[in-house]
């Protein structure tokens, strides 16, 4: 597992997000929303929406939702899903872990991936 430093626990309140450029493996940097869910639970998923490549990091955060601020579409962090149109291509999602104060996430081995 290829984790790296995405941010600071204190970084991020429960319902809100940030955006992380990390680097994958071929060297590219890809951008990462990492999320924080209303009951404190962390997320990492694909940093832009797949509708108009707007920053989702920069939508509202809520339960285990994030809306992007464009367009409405709303994606499930646990799956990358969205359930609001009019996204309709998931984004990928990443393993988190938290170590200390540090959340590391490993963007080399998604859990799942955009089709």
């Amino acid at each position: 597992m290829s984790e790296q430093l995405a941010c600071s626990v204190s970084d991020l309140a429960p319902g809100t997000a940030l955006q992380a450029d990390l680097t994958l493996a071929d060297g590219s940097d890809t951008p990462v929303a990492i999320v924080r869910s209303d009951d404190g639970d962390y997320y990492a998923i694909g940093g832009m929406c797949t509708h108009g490549e707007v920053p989702l990091a920069e939508g509202d955060v809520e339960g285990c939702h994030i809306e992007c601020w464009a367009h409405g579409s709303r994606f499930d962090v646990r799956t990358g899903v969205p359930d609001e149109l009019p996204a309709m291509t998931p984004v990928a999602t990443y393993p988190v872990r938290v170590d200390g104060e540090q959340v590391l996430v490993d963007v080399d081995n998604p859990l799942t991936q955009t089709s």
